[in-house]
Protein backbone atom coordinates (compact mmCIF):
# COMPACT_ATOMS: atom_id res chain seq x y z
CA UNK A 1 0.00 0.00 0.00
CA UNK A 2 1.62 3.23 -1.15
CA UNK A 3 -0.21 5.25 1.47
CA UNK A 4 1.64 3.38 4.24
CA UNK A 5 5.01 4.44 2.81
CA UNK A 6 4.40 7.92 4.19
CA UNK A 7 4.68 6.55 7.73
CA UNK A 8 8.47 6.48 7.42
CA UNK A 9 8.41 10.24 7.70
CA UNK A 10 7.74 9.91 11.42
CA UNK A 11 11.36 8.90 11.95
CA UNK A 12 13.33 11.39 14.00
CA UNK A 13 15.60 13.28 11.69
CA UNK A 14 17.01 16.80 11.92
CA UNK A 15 16.04 17.28 8.28
CA UNK A 16 12.41 16.31 8.86
CA UNK A 17 10.04 19.06 7.80
CA UNK A 18 6.57 19.88 9.01
CA UNK A 19 5.16 18.72 5.68
CA UNK A 20 6.84 15.33 6.23
CA UNK A 21 4.98 14.89 9.50
CA UNK A 22 1.71 16.01 7.91
CA UNK A 23 2.23 13.49 5.12
CA UNK A 24 2.77 10.74 7.68
CA UNK A 25 -0.52 11.58 9.39
CA UNK A 26 -2.27 11.69 6.02
CA UNK A 27 -0.86 8.26 5.18
CA UNK A 28 -2.00 6.84 8.52
CA UNK A 29 -5.49 8.31 8.12
CA UNK A 30 -5.75 6.91 4.59
CA UNK A 31 -4.59 3.47 5.76
CA UNK A 32 -7.19 3.41 8.55
CA UNK A 33 -9.94 4.51 6.18
CA UNK A 34 -8.96 1.88 3.62
CA UNK A 35 -9.04 -0.83 6.31
CA UNK A 36 -12.22 0.31 8.06
CA UNK A 37 -14.33 2.71 6.00
CA UNK A 38 -14.02 0.83 2.70
CA UNK A 39 -15.30 -2.54 3.99
CA UNK A 40 -17.95 -0.77 6.07
CA UNK A 41 -19.21 1.19 3.06
CA UNK A 42 -19.32 -1.97 0.96
CA UNK A 43 -21.16 -3.90 3.67
CA UNK A 44 -23.72 -1.15 4.24
CA UNK A 45 -24.39 -0.71 0.52
CA UNK A 46 -24.64 -4.45 -0.09
CA UNK A 47 -26.93 -5.01 2.89
CA UNK A 48 -29.19 -2.12 1.93
CA UNK A 49 -29.39 -3.29 -1.68
CA UNK A 50 -30.09 -6.85 -0.59
CA UNK A 51 -32.94 -5.82 1.69
CA UNK A 52 -34.46 -3.66 -1.04
CA UNK A 53 -34.16 -6.43 -3.62
CA UNK A 54 -35.63 -9.00 -1.24
CA UNK A 55 -38.68 -6.79 -0.80
CA UNK A 56 -38.92 -6.44 -4.58
CA UNK A 57 -38.69 -10.22 -5.02
CA UNK A 58 -41.41 -10.81 -2.42
CA UNK A 59 -43.65 -8.18 -4.05
CA UNK A 60 -43.16 -9.70 -7.50
CA UNK A 61 -43.90 -13.20 -6.22
CA UNK A 62 -47.10 -11.96 -4.59
CA UNK A 63 -48.27 -10.01 -7.63
CA UNK A 64 -47.34 -12.52 -10.34
CA UNK A 65 -48.89 -15.93 -10.87
CA UNK A 66 -47.46 -18.88 -12.80
CA UNK A 67 -49.71 -20.63 -15.28
CA UNK A 68 -49.46 -22.90 -18.28
CA UNK A 69 -50.07 -21.58 -21.79
CA UNK A 70 -50.63 -23.50 -25.00
CA UNK A 71 -49.49 -22.42 -28.43
CA UNK A 72 -52.32 -21.69 -30.84
CA UNK A 73 -50.26 -20.65 -33.86
CA UNK A 74 -47.13 -18.64 -34.79
CA UNK A 75 -47.56 -14.91 -34.36
CA UNK A 76 -47.65 -12.57 -37.34
CA UNK A 77 -45.89 -9.80 -35.38
CA UNK A 78 -43.31 -10.05 -32.57
CA UNK A 79 -44.59 -9.87 -29.00
CA UNK A 80 -44.01 -6.57 -27.22
CA UNK A 81 -43.91 -8.08 -23.74
CA UNK A 82 -41.44 -7.15 -21.00
CA UNK A 83 -37.82 -8.13 -21.20
CA UNK A 84 -35.57 -8.99 -18.25
CA UNK A 85 -31.81 -9.02 -17.83
CA UNK A 86 -32.03 -12.71 -16.99
CA UNK A 87 -33.70 -13.65 -20.27
CA UNK A 88 -32.04 -11.01 -22.45
CA UNK A 89 -29.40 -13.46 -23.71
CA UNK A 90 -32.06 -16.01 -24.63
CA UNK A 91 -33.99 -13.74 -27.01
CA UNK A 92 -32.30 -15.25 -30.05
CA UNK A 93 -33.64 -18.68 -28.95
CA UNK A 94 -37.23 -17.45 -28.56
CA UNK A 95 -40.03 -16.67 -30.97
CA UNK A 96 -43.43 -15.00 -30.81
CA UNK A 97 -46.55 -17.13 -30.80
CA UNK A 98 -50.26 -16.69 -30.23
CA UNK A 99 -51.09 -18.62 -27.07
CA UNK A 100 -54.05 -19.32 -24.79
CA UNK A 101 -53.82 -19.39 -20.99
CA UNK A 102 -56.00 -19.14 -17.91
CA UNK A 103 -55.98 -15.91 -15.87
CA UNK A 104 -55.95 -15.96 -12.03
CA UNK A 105 -59.70 -15.28 -12.03
CA UNK A 106 -60.31 -18.42 -14.10
CA UNK A 107 -61.08 -16.69 -17.39
CA UNK A 108 -59.45 -17.78 -20.64
CA UNK A 109 -57.07 -15.34 -22.33
CA UNK A 110 -55.42 -15.31 -25.74
CA UNK A 111 -52.52 -13.13 -26.81
CA UNK A 112 -49.11 -12.88 -28.42
CA UNK A 113 -46.21 -13.94 -26.19
CA UNK A 114 -42.69 -15.24 -26.61
CA UNK A 115 -41.55 -18.78 -25.92
CA UNK A 116 -38.51 -20.93 -26.56
CA UNK A 117 -38.42 -22.44 -30.03
CA UNK A 118 -38.96 -26.03 -28.83
CA UNK A 119 -42.36 -24.89 -27.48
CA UNK A 120 -43.42 -22.97 -30.58
CA UNK A 121 -45.43 -25.66 -32.37
CA UNK A 122 -49.25 -25.49 -32.13
CA UNK A 123 -50.46 -27.38 -29.07
CA UNK A 124 -47.17 -27.15 -27.18
CA UNK A 125 -47.46 -26.15 -23.52
CA UNK A 126 -45.04 -23.78 -21.81
CA UNK A 127 -44.89 -21.91 -18.48
CA UNK A 128 -46.14 -18.33 -18.43
CA UNK A 129 -46.28 -15.70 -15.69
CA UNK A 130 -49.20 -13.28 -15.48
CA UNK A 131 -50.18 -10.39 -13.26
CA UNK A 132 -53.38 -10.35 -11.24
CA UNK A 133 -55.28 -9.14 -14.29
CA UNK A 134 -54.08 -12.09 -16.37
CA UNK A 135 -51.68 -10.08 -18.53
CA UNK A 136 -48.32 -11.73 -19.41
CA UNK A 137 -45.40 -10.40 -17.37
CA UNK A 138 -41.77 -11.27 -16.86
CA UNK A 139 -40.99 -13.94 -14.26
CA UNK A 140 -40.23 -12.60 -10.77
CA UNK A 141 -36.59 -11.98 -9.96
CA UNK A 142 -34.86 -15.03 -8.49
CA UNK A 143 -33.37 -14.85 -5.00
CA UNK A 144 -29.88 -15.73 -6.24
CA UNK A 145 -30.09 -12.95 -8.82
CA UNK A 146 -31.03 -10.49 -6.08
CA UNK A 147 -28.04 -11.64 -4.02
CA UNK A 148 -25.72 -11.25 -6.99
CA UNK A 149 -26.95 -7.68 -7.58
CA UNK A 150 -26.49 -6.89 -3.88
CA UNK A 151 -22.93 -8.24 -3.89
CA UNK A 152 -22.16 -6.18 -6.98
CA UNK A 153 -23.56 -3.05 -5.31
CA UNK A 154 -21.44 -3.67 -2.22
CA UNK A 155 -18.28 -4.21 -4.23
CA UNK A 156 -18.90 -1.07 -6.28
CA UNK A 157 -19.49 1.00 -3.13
CA UNK A 158 -16.29 -0.32 -1.56
CA UNK A 159 -14.33 0.36 -4.74
CA UNK A 160 -15.64 3.91 -5.06
CA UNK A 161 -14.92 4.63 -1.40
CA UNK A 162 -11.38 3.33 -1.78
CA UNK A 163 -10.85 5.44 -4.89
CA UNK A 164 -12.16 8.50 -3.06
CA UNK A 165 -9.80 7.96 -0.13
CA UNK A 166 -6.80 7.42 -2.39
CA UNK A 167 -7.69 10.42 -4.57
CA UNK A 168 -7.91 12.73 -1.54
CA UNK A 169 -4.61 11.36 -0.22
CA UNK A 170 -2.88 11.99 -3.52
CA UNK A 171 -4.26 15.54 -3.75
CA UNK A 172 -3.06 16.33 -0.22
CA UNK A 173 0.39 14.85 -0.93
CA UNK A 174 0.61 16.83 -4.15
CA UNK A 175 -0.20 19.99 -2.23
CA UNK A 176 2.49 19.15 0.33
CA UNK A 177 5.03 18.60 -2.43
CA UNK A 178 4.21 22.00 -3.91
CA UNK A 179 4.70 23.58 -0.48
CA UNK A 180 8.10 21.90 -0.19
CA UNK A 181 9.12 23.24 -3.57
CA UNK A 182 7.98 26.71 -2.53
CA UNK A 183 10.06 26.46 0.68
CA UNK A 184 13.09 25.35 -1.33
CA UNK A 185 12.65 28.24 -3.75
CA UNK A 186 12.51 30.69 -0.87
CA UNK A 187 15.60 29.14 0.74
CA UNK A 188 17.49 29.25 -2.54
CA UNK A 189 16.48 32.85 -3.14
CA UNK A 190 17.90 33.74 0.29
CA UNK A 191 21.21 31.86 -0.05
CA UNK A 192 21.68 31.55 -3.79
CA UNK A 193 23.43 34.91 -4.42
CA UNK A 194 26.25 33.96 -2.00
CA UNK A 195 26.53 30.34 -3.06
CA UNK A 196 30.17 29.29 -3.60
CA UNK A 197 31.72 32.60 -2.51
CA UNK A 198 34.65 32.62 -0.11
CA UNK A 199 33.68 33.91 3.31
CA UNK A 200 29.95 33.58 2.73
CA UNK A 201 28.06 34.65 5.79
CA UNK A 202 31.05 36.47 7.36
Amino acid sequence: MRAALGLRRWRRNPLRRTTDLVEAWVALTAAVLLCVAVPLAGWNAGTSAHESLRRAVRAQQEQRTPTTARVVRPADVPASGPRTTESGGEERLRRSVVARWTAPDGSSRTGTVTTVRRHSAPGDAFPLWTDRGGRPVAPPMRADTARAHAVTAGLMAALLTGLLVETVRRLVVRRLVLLRYADLDRAWAATGPDWGRTGTGS
